[in-house]
């Protein structure tokens, strides 16, 4: 039995109670004797509310944690509200038809107005309860006082007394739980959008605080982003998994497409998934970007990170952005690339099919077995001098010569270009009309 202050306008937005289907109850056997004994105690009470309420209010202090820090910050209030309480109980049991629906709306905004501040719903319902038992004792102290021979006539009043104390704290708990639903996924909007701000590079200085609160994560940290998609929804957890390593502060980001984690990797980069972690399932790709200083560059981190998921094979895989530089700047300048691709590898992309495929697969084995003609061959199944060949034609073709170290840098950055990026028409380079 507990108050807040709260204004005008936050009273009338509150929920209105809900009507609850009530049991059938069993027939009283409350007589007139019994109802003038109750009647004339509950106006006692109801004179001497003032004290009644200092009475709760000591035992309440005495025995919640909760509420003496809540009556430390709002002293007037919560005897307000304690009060406020014992009046429609105790006028609840001397007219219940004309004061029940006046209770059940106090017990109701109780319940609401707790639950915006945070006070625990036990220490909540622990109070309506000993609201209860403090009313009960001080009825039948009074009856003892004016009328010892009437008090055996409380046990016939027993029952409704302690329905009517189950019932409110029903309805509070009601009241609670609707309210902490509501809170719970304004903050989790919230959150999202203060995320969803951060990761677009959209966030303002001043909600930086506020963001770190709500993502749970230091304003001034090391962040590293992850970028995951291609999972389907039921395998989200295992993709997640195999992205970021257990024991790391992480904030994921569900988006359309790609889902985003936001992970705080402090001197360090990503670790590396120990051995026996999960693999990223098959059709899984996941970016991983370079590590940013603070919050506010988590925007330049997404970046990063989907960066490196452009550079992720179609079939799955996990690719950390400083290990493909190379590629990744050729995905950062997806019109330059594709220049460089035509302007390099034109003559043999315009090749037939089969003869172009064969040459770029030679030219890229052969780049990958770091120029060994011989390793390039055994990979291929064919004589080196075979690669040779091929190499040759391709050097004819394309005008570059694969013994300048500046030429095989560029032919090396154009087949990256040629297998990264589609054209605008998204065929792909190797689509081109031949001539």
């Amino acid at each position: 039995m507990q108050h807040a202050v709260r204004s005008r306008a936050a009273i009338r937005s509150a929920p209105t109670p809900v009507p609850r289907p009530r049991t059938p109850r069993v027939t009283s056997l409350i007589d007139a004797d019994a109802l003038r004994v109750l009647h004339r105690a509950a106006r006692v009470l109801l004179d001497d509310l003032p004290g009644l309420t200092d009475q709760l209010v000591a035992v309440l202090q005495e025995q919640e944690p909760a509420y003496r820090t809540a009556m430390a910050g709002d002293p007037t209030g919560t005897w307000q509200e304690a009060h406020r309480s014992l009046r429609h109980s105790v006028t609840s049991l001397i007219d219940p038809r004309s004061n029940r629906e006046a209770a059940r709306r106090c017990s109701w905004r109780i319940g609401a107005t707790r639950a915006e501040q945070g006070l625990p719903l036990d220490a909540l319902l622990h109070a309506f309860r000993l609201g209860g038992s403090l009313v009960w004792q001080r009825l039948v102290e009074e009856t003892s006082r004016a009328a010892p021979e009437d008090v055996r006539l409380l046990v016939h009043v027993a029952a409704d007394v302690w329905n009517f104390v189950d019932d409110h704290c029903t309805l509070v708990a009601d009241a609670y739980r609707q309210v902490e639903w509501q809170l719970n996924r304004r903050r989790e909007n919230r959150a999202r959008l203060l995320a969803a701000a951060l990761l677009d590079g959209s966030s303002r200085i001043a909600d930086l605080p506020e963001t770190a609160q709500a993502l749970d994560l230091p304003e001034h940290g090391r962040y590293v982003v992850v970028a995951v998609t291609g999972g389907h929804p039921a395998r989200c957890d295992a993709a997640r998994a195999a992205a970021v390593p257990e024991g790391l502060r992480v904030h994921w980001h569900p988006g359309v497409d790609v889902d985003h984690a936001i992970v705080l990797v402090g001197d360090a980069d990503l670790p590396v998934p120990a051995p026996g972690r999960p693999e990223p399932l098959p059709g899984v790709r996941i970016g991983v970007g370079s590590p940013v200083a603070g919050l506010a560059a988590v925007g330049d981190a997404r970046r990063l990170a989907d960066t490196a998921l452009r550079i992720c094979p179609a079939a799955g895989g996990t690719v950390r952005l400083a290990e493909h530089l190379p590629a990744a700047l050729v995905v950062s300048g997806p019109e330059l690339g594709r220049a460089l691709a035509e302007r390099v590898l034109g003559p043999l992309l315009r090749l037939e099919p089969a003869d172009r495929d064969v040459l770029l697969d030679t030219l890229t084995t052969w780049l990958a077995c770091d120029g060994s003609a011989q390793r390039a061959g055994e990979r291929l199944y064919c004589h080196r001098n075979t690669v040779l060949n091929r190499l040759r034609r391709c050097e004819q073709l394309t005008g570059r010569s694969l013994t300048r170290p500046a030429d095989v840098v560029e032919v090396s950055l154009a087949l990256t270009a040629h297998r990264l990026l589609p054209d605008q028409a998204g065929t792909g380079l190797r689509d081109w009309p031949t001539s």
